[in-house]
């Protein structure tokens, strides 16, 4: 079970930090991942942090603003994002993957993935 938090409504230019608590499973061996889907829009790869080495991989539209991070130990990941859009707004999903990050897939079927939290930039 993954459980996402931290959504909300933020003006533009603003910050958010998401949170993402896994139960039942540990993060050791899994691939750690964000994506997003706003409505009518297909799903969107956001980043991932890789458990073989540690490297972050980070979708083309938040490269510079959004940050991934995990503290494995407290078994949570985090998705710190800054310079918010209004096309940022979405549902945000956390998601734990044995084999793949598959950011670049909107079809990739994750081991685990969260209910979602959403996020709205707005004025």
């Amino acid at each position: 079970q993954l459980q996402a938090s931290g959504g909300g409504l933020v003006q533009p230019g603003g910050s958010l930090r998401l949170s993402c608590v896994a139960s039942g499973f540990t993060f050791d061996y899994h691939h750690l991942i964000w994506f997003r889907q706003a409505p009518g829009k297909e799903r969107e790869g956001v980043s991932c942090i890789r458990f073989s080495d540690g490297t972050t991989t980070y979708g083309d539209s938040v490269k510079g603003r959004f940050a991934i991070s995990s503290d494995n130990a407290k078994n949570t990941m985090y998705l710190q994002m800054n310079s918010l859009k209004p096309e940022d707004t979405a549902v945000y999903y956390c998601a734990a993957d044995n084999e793949d990050c598959g950011l670049d897939s909107a079809l990739y079927e994750y081991d685990y993935r969260g209910q979602g939290t959403q996020v709205t930039v707005s004025s």
